[in-house]
């Protein structure tokens, strides 16, 4: 398949021009030449140095990362815009990035892969931002205690030793659960305001200490890292399914 066939597919899949004005990662393919040819993808969380190092070790000739390298434009290709911009130039791989469209899609996206790992039910869009989502938020079929949700995003999520740090203010049954993955601690308030039991997301802020506690909500620190595997793993799967070989380079920050 060529590289702008499967670009052309992957933006249409998780709707990368919904979020053009609104998401700061300039989405889509970064790096490449439209027309090469590709039979092997490797998915990652980050695109920096050793993480497209690994790409080129594995043959790739796509890589496909959640956090690209460009956030609104590089100006000069000098320091670390030109380590990350020449292995992959020299070495001819093409990268891909999706950063909102992978946190927000309510199949394939982040907050609904970590849904889906803890089993919520009736699931819907969550964390307005603009005219589109960059979450979710769904029911537990069966009430989680503070323990056991801490401990099953623990045991089942890769945080370098870090653990899942939690603020409990709220119920002692957790029923109702928001997700916004990664830094997504500013939409605490609008979980709390919309009644749920729970709030997750990777990383928080000082204010969230108070907010919580003030409208007795629940918020679970489950990692940045740790919470944004699922989007490029759900890549991944439709990537084979369209007969790509694959590979998942793995490397948790632990923040």
């Amino acid at each position: 398949m060529r590289c702008g066939e499967l670009a052309e597919r992957l933006d249409e899949r998780l709707r990368i021009d919904e979020y053009a004005d609104i998401d700061a990662s300039a989405n889509g393919l970064q790096v490449g030449p439209a027309d090469r040819e590709v039979a092997r993808v490797a998915v990652t969380v980050d695109a920096a140095v050793s993480t497209v190092e690994q790409a080129v070790d594995a043959q790739a000739d796509l890589l496909i990362a959640h956090h690209g390298i460009s956030w609104g434009g590089i100006d000069r290709v000098t320091g670390t815009a030109y380590r990350r911009l020449a292995p992959l130039m020299e070495n001819g791989l093409a990268l891909y990035a999706a950063h909102l469209p992978l946190d927000g899609h309510q199949t394939l996206g982040n907050a609904a892969g970590l849904a889906d790992l803890l089993e919520l039910t009736d699931t819907e869009p969550f964390g307005e931002l603009g005219a589109v989502h960059v979450g979710q938020r769904g029911t537990a079929p069966d009430a989680y205690s503070v323990d056991a949700l801490r401990n099953l995003l623990a045991g089942e999520l890769v945080h370098g030793g870090e653990g899942v740090q939690v603020l409990e203010f709220g119920p002692t049954e957790i029923k109702d659960i928001a997700i916004v993955t990664g830094s997504g601690v500013d939409w605490l308030e609008d979980a709390a305001e919309n009644g749920v039991d729970a709030f997750i997301t990777g990383e928080g802020k000082q204010k969230a200490y108070h907010l919580a506690k003030e409208h007795g909500i629940h918020v679970f620190l489950a990692g940045h890292y740790a919470t944004e595997t699922f989007g490029v793993k759900a890549l991944q799967d439709r990537l084979e399914e369209w007969g790509l070989k694959t590979t998942f380079i793995h490397e948790p920050t632990g923040l």
